[in-house]
C-alpha cells in the first residue's frame, strides 16, 4: 500500500492504548467480556485440517494453505477487535440502539441474566451450577446464538446479537495494520487493488483555487481564506458569528449541488457551496474499505432505516454520491418521463428542455456506452443472461470504455470517473464559486415575508452553518440572494424542518429502490470460462431488466461492489464455521443485486431516522428480479447458488433438473428486515433515495413547486434527488443531475431578468 494517499483513507493503528488504539467507548469491564465472548462466537478459533476439503473443486486455488491455517485459527475476540466493535457502536449506532446492546450485554455479563436469555444452556453439574455466558463452551455460545438468530417473538434481542455481528464481521475484515494489511486477506482471496501508475494519475488538486477545506483551517485563518476568495466577511462578535456575503449558496456538492453550482456560478453569481464532507482526489484515495467507508459515506457507510430493515448508503464528501457512485449513467425511460409531466402535471418532464438537460448532462460527464473488458461478476451476468436468451445490454458509464476499476466505490484511483468533483464543480470554481469542505449547515435563516401578493409567508435570507473543525470557533451566517438545499433525500428534509418549514410533504415519500441479493460460487480452475475475481473490474457494465409477460417492468439486475466487511455483515450467519467457509469463496462468489422501482415509501423527518414500508407489489417484483437472477447464476455454471435470507437459503446445483430448481425458486422470498415477527427475515440495502420533498402542482401535492421553491419560504429551492416526483426505477444519476441543471437554469434565467428590470425578488411569477 503507497503512504502517500491521504491519512483519513490510510487506516492502521493510531497510538496509544495496549494494541496502539485509543478506544472511547467506556464500557464496562462486565460488557467487553460478555461482548468478546459474543465476538467470539460468531468467528471462533477452529481446528485445521485437510486444506482440500474446505474447498470445492478439484483445482481449487490452494496456495497459500499458511494463511489459511491461520484464518481458521483466527477469533473474532482477539487483537481488540471487541474495542473496536464497542467504538463503532457508539460512534455509529442510534441511542436506542446503544442502550439496547448495553444492557443485553449487560444481562449476559451475570449468571441470572445468561439464565434469562441462554435457558438450560447456562446450567452446569457444578458449582456455581448456572454459568454466565462468557463462561460457557464456544459450542454452548453459538447455540445461543443461533436459537436467537431465529427468534421472532422478541425481536429486540434479536436486534442487538445482529448488531455485534455486522460490526464484528466489518470489523474483522476491513481493519487494517500500519502497513495497510489485514491478516484475512490473503486466505480469502483478497488484496487492495494496486496504486496506478503514478504518471497516469492526476496529482493536482483540481478544486484548490476554490476549495477552503475548514479542517485545516483556525478562525482567523479562515476570515483570511474567505477575504483571498473575495468574499466580503464581518464578524459578529456579540453572535460568535462570521457573517459572509454572496448571490447564491448552496447546500451539498452532489449531483445536484455541483450541477447547480457550475450552472449558476457561469451565468455571473457570486456562489459559495458548504460540503460537510472532506475533499479527497485520486492521489488521495486508498481503496481501503474501512477508512474509507468512515470518511467517504454518510455515517461511516454505517447507517439504516431506524427500524433495521434497509442498509443506505450515501455519500459524504466533496462530490456526494457522484465521487463513490458505481458509475451508471441510465437515461430515466420516457414511460417514466410522460407519467411525471401527466399524471403528476410536472410538466417540464415531458419537453424538449429536458431532453436538452439530458444532453447537456451527458455530455458534460463524458458518458460511454460500452465496454471493453468486463469483470468477473458482469461476464457471469452476461453468460448467464445469453444461456437464457435474456436480453443483456452495456451499462453506459461516466468514464472511458476502458475503465477496469472495482474500487470506484471507495473513489476512483485511477481519476478517470466523472463526479461532480471533476467535472461541474471544477467549473464553478472556473467561474468564482467559493467550496467550504468540513462544513455543515445547522438551519436556514428564514424571517416574514412583507411581499404583498405572495402566498409564501417566509423569505429565506440564507443559511448558517458550523465548521466540523474544532478550531474553529466562530459559526458562518452565509447571507445570500438565493439559497439551494441539495443535500441529499436523506438530509435535505431533516434540514428544511429543524428551520420551521412545516410542508406536510417534507420528508415523506421517501424512495429507496430497495436491493435484494443472489449469489452464486463458481470455484477458479484451469478450465474456468470466467477469469478474475470478485472484486476486480468495472462495477457495473451490464445490466438486465426482468419484465412480466405484458412486458411491464418489474426490476432491473446488476452487479454490486462488495468488499470483505461488507461480504461478510450481509452473510447469513449460521455458524461459525459457515462464515469462514463462505469468506474463503469471497473472491469468487458473485453477486447479482435485484433493483426495484418501489411503490412502497418512508419518512425522513430527524437526521439519520428513516422509516420505510413496502408495498404487496414491490415484494412481489423483488421475489420475480431475485429468482431470475438465481436462474442466471446457474445458467452461467454457479455450482452454488443461494441467497442473504437469514436462514442461509441455497441449492447445490449439479446434477438439478428443472423440477428440483422450480422447487428451490419457489422457497425464494422477500421477507422484511430483522425487526419483523418472521423467523426467516431479510436484509435490504440502498444506494438511491429520493422523493422526501417531491415537487408539486401546488403546496397539497407537493413541498416544492415545479421550479423546485419552497412552497413556504421565498428564496429557498432544492436540488436533489429529493424533488423526483417518485421512485426512477433505474440509477437515477443522470435523472438528478438532469433535473438539477433544467432547475438552475431557469433560476439563472430569472436572476439575470431580476438583475436587469432591477425589480425586487420575484422568481418565476
Amino acid at each position: 500500500m503507497r503512504k502517500e494517499c491521504h491519512p483519513l483513507l490510510r487506516g492502521g493503528s493510531k497510538g496509544g492504548g495496549e494494541d496502539g488504539k485509543v478506544y472511547r467507548h467506556r464500557l464496562s469491564s462486565g460488557e467487553m467480556e460478555a461482548l468478546a465472548s459474543v465476538c467470539e462466537a460468531l468467528l471462533p478459533p477452529l481446528p485445521f485440517g485437510d486444506p482440500a476439503s474446505y474447498y470445492e473443486g478439484k483445482n481449487e486455488e490452494l496456495s497459500g494453505t499458511k494463511a489459511v491455517q491461520s484464518f481458521y485459527q483466527a477469533s473474532g475476540a482477539q487483537s481488540g477487535i471487541p474495542d473496536e466493535v464497542a467504538d463503532l457502536l457508539v460512534k455509529r449506532a442510534f441511542t436506542e440502539a446503544i442502550i439496547l446492546v448495553r444492557v443485553v450485554l449487560w444481562i449476559l455479563s451475570t449468571r441470572l441474566g445468561s439464565l434469562l436469555l441462554c435457558g438450560s444452556l447456562c446450567l452446569g453439574d457444578k458449582w456455581p451450577f448456572i454459568h454466565k455466558f462468557s463462561c460457557l463452551p464456544l459450542e454452548k455460545r453459538e447455540r445461543v446464538l443461533q436459537w436467537w438468530f431465529r427468534h421472532w417473538f422478541l425481536t429486540p434481542i434479536r436486534l442487538a446479537f445482529l448488531y455485534i455481528k455486522i460490526l464484528c464481521v466489518f470489523t474483522f475484515f476491513s481493519r487494517v495494520d500500519e502497513n495497510a494489511e489485514n491478516p484475512a486477506w490473503k486466505a480469502i482471496g483478497y488484496e487492495v487493488e494496486p496504486a496506478a501508475n503514478p504518471e497516469k494519475v492526476p496529482e493536482e488538486r483540481p478544486l484548490h483555487k476554490g476549495i477552503i477545506e475548514t479542517m485545516y483551517q483556525t478562525d482567523t485563518s479562515l476570515l483570511d481564506s474567505l477575504a483571498d476568495k473575495g468574499l466580503k466577511v464581518t464578524h459578529d462578535s456579540k453572535n460568535n458569528l462570521y457573517k459572509i456575503k454572496c448571490d447564491v449558496v448552496i447546500v451539498g456538492s452532489g449531483c445536484g449541488g455541483g450541477v447547480a453550482a457550475a450552472v449558476l456560478a457561469s451565468s455571473g453569481q457570486k456562489v459559495i457551496v458548504l460540503e460537510k464532507g472532506n475533499y479527497f482526489t485520486a492521489s488521495d484515495y486508498s481503496s481501503l474499505e474501512g477508512p474509507s467507508q468512515d470518511q467517504l459515506y454518510e455515517s461511516g457507510g454505517i447507517l439504516a432505516t431506524f427500524d433495521g430493515k434497509v442498509m443506505l448508503q450515501a455519500g459524504s464528501t466533496v462530490g456526494g454520491g457522484s465521487a463513490v457512485n458505481w458509475s451508471a449513467c441510465i437515461r430515466p425511460p420516457d414511460s417514466l418521463l410522460q407519467e411525471w409531466a401527466k399524471d403528476q402535471k410536472i410538466a417540464f418532464f415531458g419537453g424538449s428542455e429536458y431532453v436538452s438537460a439530458m444532453n447537456a448532462v451527458w455530455e458534460r460527464i463524458g458518458v460511454t456506452e460500452s465496454c471493453v473488458e468486463e469483470g468477473f461478476q458482469n461476464q457471469v451476468l452476461r453468460k448467464g443472461c445469453e444461456t437464457l436468451g435474456l436480453a443483456v445490454h452495456f451499462t453506459p458509464r461516466n468514464s472511458s470504455e476502458k475503465h477496469y476499476c472495482g474500487s470506484c466505490g471507495y473513489g476512483c484511483k485511477k481519476g478517470e470517473k466523472k463526479g461532480t468533483d471533476t467535472t461541474w464543480l471544477v467549473d464553478a470554481v472556473d467561474h468564482g464559486a467559493v467550496i467550504l469542505s468540513g462544513c455543515k449547515a445547522e438551519r436556514f435563516v428564514l424571517a416574514k415575508s412583507y411581499k404583498s401578493g405572495s402566498m409564501r409567508k417566509k423569505k429565506c435570507l440564507g443559511v448558517v452553518a458550523k465548521s466540523l473543525s474544532n478550531n474553529i470557533t466562530k459559526r458562518l451566517q452565509i447571507e445570500a440572494k438565493v439559497t439551494i438545499s441539495a443535500c441529499g433525500a436523506l438530509l435535505t428534509p431533516p434540514l428544511m424542518i429543524s428551520s420551521g418549514l412545516k410542508n406536510r410533504h417534507i420528508g415523506r415519500n421517501l424512495h429507496l429502490h430497495p436491493v435484494l441479493m443472489a449469489w452464486g460460487y463458481f470455484p477458479d480452475s484451469i478450465n474456468s470460462e470466467f477469469k478474475g475475481k470478485s472484486y476486480e473490474g468495472g462495477i457495473i457494465t451490464s445490466v438486465h431488466e426482468v419484465v412480466s409477460e405484458d412486458s411491464r417492468p418489474r426490476a432491473i439486475i446488476e452487479t454490486p461492489a462488495l468488499g470483505p466487511g461488507s461480504f461478510a455483515a450481509l452473510c447469513p450467519w449460521e455458524s461459525g464455521l459457515d462464515m469462514k467457509k463462505r469468506m474463503l469463496r469471497f473472491s469468487r462468489t458473485a453477486h447479482l443485486i435485484t433493483i426495484i422501482r418501489d411503490k412502497g415509501s418512508g419518512v425522513i423527518r430527524t437526521e439519520g431516522r428513516a422509516s420505510y414500508e413496502l408495498d404487496v407489489s414491490d415484494k412481489e417484483n423483488m421475489k420475480a428480479g431475485m429468482r431470475q437472477a438465481l436462474r442466471i447464476l446457474i445458467a452461467a455454471g454457479a455450482v452454488e447458488v443461494g441467497t442473504h435470507r437469514s436462514d442461509g437459503l441455497r441449492l447445490k446445483c449439479e446434477g438439478i433438473d428443472k423440477e428440483g430448481l422450480e422447487e428451490f425458486l419457489d422457497k425464494v422470498s422477500a421477507e422484511e428486515g430483522p425487526q419483523s415477527l418472521v423467523e426467516k427475515w431479510t436484509p435490504y440495502s440502498s444506494a438511491h433515495q429520493m422523493g422526501s420533498c417531491r415537487m408539486g402542482i401546488n403546496e397539497k401535492e407537493g413541498a416544492v413547486d415545479q421550479n423546485g421553491e419552497s412552497w413556504e419560504a421565498e428564496g429557498l429551492f432544492v436540488c436533489d434527488g429529493s424533488v423526483l416526483p417518485s421512485a426512477v426505477g433505474v440509477n437515477p444519476m443522470i435523472t438528478i443531475e438532469s433535473t438539477a441543471y433544467y432547475l438552475s437554469k431557469r433560476l439563472a434565467e430569472s436572476l439575470r431578468n431580476q438583475k436587469s428590470s432591477n425589480v425586487g425578488v420575484d422568481f418565476f411569477s
